[in-house]
């Protein structure tokens, strides 16, 4: 495959910035409390950070219109409305999520140190909500509009592109790490780690074995579907060479092979079966996961990138329908080497349910393409990011220490928390993460501030797990378990924060994380934002310096809400 350069925006000047917080240096091998054989990373932290100013809470209702300066918004949207990266859509929009299917999200609440030490969860580099919510938007949704369960915080914290520093050396991960005060919760702070993934180095010379596993059912007849899907494998298409292989399985209400194993320099006879393609008939997607995994399996390039990229609206059926039955078959075809990435598409009956859960099963992520800029983005200029797996079942468990922390709330994450014992047992799925990828976490904590809490003296237990070992000011231990694409057994490695990554001078990605974090607390009536709305996001967001297109993008949307 072609050397593919990960873009930051698709129009405009780029905008230098630096996080401030946290930077980390790579320490020698010790003991670990949970592990022997652990990587410890000791952080190190740079001075170079600008004063935050925070927002005055307002107190008013979140769907409120902005009275002062409404004719102003709406002249606004509608002068930028051809500059915009994805336009709204040309037809006429549905009834408000009618038809669409979306799974509860309950927020994570706050979890006492002492009673319940350790946070586990597997990474999800997923960024669907955030296209979601841009086509929702550009189709005239109003706040009070957006579907319950549609929004997932971390898909939108995990949209944008931050600068988070690399591992070194032969490392997997960094963990960029910066505590600062919460903007929506005078009383708390709130945990930023930027989790970073290596980069491949030879990518450019790694073959790829793709199958692309396209919906043709009735259902994706509309243009933001079907039409949608093949001008954006146009693009993807232009990209590969002689040392790739690709097949296309379609599946409507049965499974076919279009073509199989084919060098991917072959563009024309690609596209030509990619552009040939119509939609009509009945779901049976269960028939073309069997089939597309089968094609796989037969060109499978070890070594290589293989994948099956599966595109659809979700609206599966016939044959196999339910959730669990999908999560089943995913589960097992999984265990062949082949990991999977999940396209999601259209508007009315769209089944982002069903979609996530084939993702999460099958060790893939999942994307929402909304407009062809966003075809480019997920197919074309992070492809390398995406596309290309450096770690598996990629884990994550944060231990807090109790001397400093009394209690803490991860935001989002909410459908991938697992228990802490599951964190050491490999037979348990995490997340799988890209070439150069980065992931975001933030958490909300309290600090302890001495007083006595009312716990009692226990005779036979002690809560300072640590008290043999040398934990002055660290204030958590996060560790991450991965495995290396071809391994079936897990590293762990571990960082510990301290209070030295407390500032008050946060650098202007860590003040957007934050805020895009409670843009999607607000769009889920988050009972932890405080009286914080969306136009006092849209206010501080505007005082930053946005470094790329798409984060002027956001600032746009927040305000059409």
């Amino acid at each position: 495959m072609k050397k593919k350069t990960i873009a930051a925006l698709l129009i405009g000047t780029i905008v230098t910035t630096s996080l401030c917080g946290c930077g980390i240096k790579i320490g020698s091998t010790m003991e670990s409390p949970a592990d022997s054989g652990a990587t410890r990373i000791d952080p190190s932290y740079p001075e170079d950070c600008v004063e935050a100013e925070y927002p005055a809470m307002a107190e008013e209702a979140a769907c409120a219109p902005y009275e002062e300066s409404y004719n102003g918004y709406v002249e606004a949207k509608s002068f930028a409305a051809e500059d915009t990266l994805c336009p709204g859509n040309y037809y006429p929009a549905p009834a408000y999520n009618e038809g669409e299917t979306y799974r509860s999200v309950v927020e994570n609440s706050f979890t006492d140190v002492l009673s319940a030490p350790l946070s586990t969860f597997g990474a999800d580099i997923d960024t669907a909500s955030y296209a979601n919510l841009r086509r929702m938007v550009n189709d005239g949704y109003r706040l009070c509009d957006i579907p319950a369960g549609s929004i997932r915080t971390e898909e939108l914290v995990n949209y944008f592109h931050y600068d988070y520093k690399s591992p070194r050396g032969k490392d997997a991960f960094a963990i960029n790490a910066s505590v600062i005060d919460c903007p929506w919760n005078e009383e708390t702070k709130l945990v930023n780690l930027g989790i970073k993934a290596k980069e491949l180095s030879d990518i450019a010379d790694t073959p790829s074995n793709i199958v692309f596993l396209i919906d043709v059912s009735g259902s994706m007849n509309n243009y933001d579907k079907l039409p949608l899907l093949q001008m954006g494998m146009d693009m993807l298409i232009d990209d590969l060479d002689e040392d790739d292989r690709v097949s296309v399985v379609t599946y409507a209400s049965s499974s076919e092979i279009v073509i199989a194993g084919v060098p991917g320099n072959e563009h024309t006879k690609l596209k030509k079966a990619i552009n040939s393609l119509t939609a009509s008939g009945s779901t049976n997607g269960g028939d073309g996961i069997r089939s597309a995994y089968k094609l796989a399996e037969k060109y499978f390039i070890k070594g290589g990138n293989n994948r099956v990229i599966m595109a659809t609206d979700g609206d599966l059926n016939v044959g196999i329908t339910s959730e669990t039955e999908l999560e089943e078959l995913i589960s097992d075809k999984k265990e062949s080497g082949v990991f999977l990435s999940v396209l999601g598409f259209g508007t009315g009956n769209y089944n982002e349910a069903t979609l996530e859960t084939l993702a999460d099963k099958g060790n893939g992520n999942y994307s929402y393409i909304d407009c062809l800029q966003e075809a480019k983005k997920v197919l074309v200029d992070e492809f390398n990011s995406t596309l290309f797996t450096v770690a598996k079942d990629v884990k994550f468990q944060v231990e807090f220490n109790p001397a400093y922390v009394s209690e803490y709330r991860l935001v989002g994450y909410e459908n991938r928390q697992m228990a802490a014992r599951d964190f050491n047992d490999d037979t348990k799925d995490g997340g799988e993460i890209g070439s150069g990828h980065a992931m975001t976490v933030l958490y909300e904590i309290k600090l302890n501030d001495g007083k006595d809490d009312g716990t009692p003296t226990l005779r036979y237990q002690k809560t300072d797990l640590a008290e043999d070992l040398d934990t002055e000011g660290e204030w958590m231990t996060v560790s991450v378990r991965y495995k290396e694409p071809e391994e079936d057994e897990s590293k762990l490695i571990y960082f510990p924060i301290t209070n030295e990554c407390y500032t008050k001078r946060p650098g202007c990605d860590t003040l957007f994380a934050a805020y895009v974090a409670a843009s999607g607390m607000i769009l889920n009536d988050s009972e932890y934002v405080g009286s914080m709305d969306l136009r006092d996001v849209s206010k501080q967001v505007a005082k930053l310096d946005l470094d790329d297109e798409y984060k002027e993008e956001f600032l746009d949307l927040i305000r059409q809400l």
